[in-house]
């Protein structure tokens, strides 16, 4: 796992073309990238926002009991499981449009290493201070991006060209799909279900 994690930094092509050629399965790669790797932002956020806190200008940090923190690290633990498959099913399904003919195993594959910024980034929320997070939360998802536009061509087994437009599309149902995350949190929060706070 770490050596596919180093590799996607330091030269990315080269090791979509090994991830490519290891062929894992769904359930491998869940065991040894994405259930480790999601913990860190869930952990990350129930410690940062439980210790620490939120500070939004000069008042004193805002924290969440831990109850509270414990259900939102949990559900969002589960969001980022479910999204990899969710994505991944969704590069599947939309292949055949682009010419590919990847196996789904493949397509969850490609969006789990492709989310590895994003999982990573998740330290930052051991501290949660709201500028640094937007700020560095910005260069990783860029680099998300990034990995995105150069995984698909070599995952899928397709031309640049195709690859950038299949790519583009890709990024346009995680939006999509990120918007829809984002209007269920408000529901459930307007249900009762909003996160408790101790000052």
């Amino acid at each position: 796992m770490l050596q596919h994690v180093w590799g996607l930094f330091v030269n990315p092509k080269r090791e979509w073309e090994a991830i490519r050629d290891d062929k894992c399965t769904i359930g491998k790669c869940y065991a040894i990238h994405v259930l480790i790797l999601a913990a860190i932002p869930a952990i990350s956020g129930f410690i940062g926002t439980t210790q620490f806190g939120w500070q939004i200008g000069v008042g004193d940090a805002v924290k969440l009991t831990v109850e509270s923190a414990a259900i939102i690290s949990v559900l969002y633990y589960l969001a980022m499981l479910v999204g990899v498959y969710a994505i991944g099913w969704m590069i599947y399904w939309m292949g055949g449009t682009y010419g590919a003919e990847a196996p789904l195993s493949q397509c969850v594959v490609l969006a789990a290493y492709t989310a590895t910024p994003l999982f990573l980034i998740g330290l930052m929320e051991l501290y949660p201070v709201l500028w640094v997070n937007l700020v560095v939360g910005i260069v990783a998802l860029a680099y998300t991006v990034y990995l995105l536009y150069t995984g698909v061509p070599i995952m899928m087994g397709i031309s640049e060209d195709r690859g950038f437009l299949f790519s583009s599309a890709v990024l346009a149902v995680g939006l999509v799909s990120f918007v829809a995350l984002l209007a269920i949190t408000a529901i459930l929060w307007g249900m009762g279900l909003e996160p408790r706070f101790t000052r």
